[in-house]
């Protein structure tokens, strides 16, 4: 930072229809995986923070769930709720949309965040599928019609490209203020870690089958003598049906969900783990505020 140049610190949350990359898009900007990534939409379910510095900036970015999430049950209310609290406590907003078009479910957070008054940049993902790579100019040009953004920045999150100048447009909007006042990313431990990569298996593995009936707890996270971490992991189902197809045949499934996940919590800590896998069954537990509350997902 030059001389005399001012810091700037603050908040800014990513916001996006389902599906336009948004964790993809935090992991690569804070430079490691932070937030779980599936083909599915609405896989994010909690607040994810991650620190984002650079010469003059400080920026803690946050990955939300809420746009897009379905209406009708309580985990649905929870994960709104979250989104809101987040633009609310936020000094900037990046809209993720992807490349090469814009849907009406792009023009509806849009217009949630005009009504926020938060200074918007825009982030055009997955440029890595325009072809050829000109066709972006006209699309470019349009978008800059649907709002006075504050910067487009055309990305590619999963290549990697021109994720420093979104970084520089966003912190760009945060207020002036001495490093040392700025808060830390409030970023999850090791054990919601360990909960997140489950259930990132588990969405990955049962594709349409059963991605939103599902949920994980970890009930015992302790390290080992020999260095290794012993997980118990409950993963909860709604029906006696649904915990069939996580098991699978024989079991099959089940074993094949738990020996993926452990290789990535292998690599995510650095160390070996050895994870035990329980399905059970509760009813109506995405309805349910005292279930939803032991699943981490507190109200703001």
């Amino acid at each position: 930072m030059k001389s005399g140049e001012a810091h700037r610190w603050g908040t800014a949350v990513l916001a996006g229809r389902p599906n336009v990359g948004k964790s993809t898009l935090l992991n690569a900007l804070v430079g490691r995986k932070l937030s779980i990534v599936t083909p599915k939409a609405q896989t994010t379910r909690h607040r994810i923070e991650g620190l984002v510095a650079g010469p003059g900036f400080h920026m803690v970015l946050a990955d939300t769930p809420g746009a897009g999430a379905a209406a009708g049950s309580r985990l649905a209310h929870f994960m709104n709720r979250q989104g809101e609290a987040a633009l609310g406590g936020a000094d900037a907003a990046v809209l993720v949309v992807a490349a090469p078009r814009w849907t009406d479910a792009d023009g509806v957070v849009l217009e949630r965040l005009k009504r926020t008054g938060l200074p918007v940049v825009l982030a055009v993902n997955k440029i890595d599928r325009v072809k050829p790579r000109a066709s972006l100019l006209p699309l470019l040009d349009s978008l800059s019609r649907r709002h006075d953004f504050a910067a487009i920045v055309p990305v590619s999150a999963l290549k990697g490209e021109n994720l420093e100048a979104l970084a520089k447009a966003a912190a760009s909007l945060l207020p002036e203020g001495s490093p040392e006042e700025a808060r830390p990313a409030q970023e999850r431990g090791e054990r919601f870690q360990a909960a997140e990569a489950l259930r990132e298996q588990l969405m990955i593995a049962l594709s349409d089958e059963l991605p939103y009936g599902i949920a994980v707890e970890i009930e015992r996270f302790e390290p080992t003598e020999d260095g290794r971490t012993e997980i118990d992991a409950v993963i909860w189902v709604e029906r006696a049906g649904q915990r069939k197809i996580v098991i699978g045949t024989k079991g099959a499934r089940l074993k094949s969900i738990g020996r993926a996940t452990r290789l990535a919590l292998n690599e995510l800590f650095g160390r070996r783990v050895h994870l035990n896998t329980w399905v059970k069954i509760q009813a109506g537990w995405s309805d349910d505020d005292r279930m939803l509350r032991q699943l981490g997902h507190e109200p703001p």
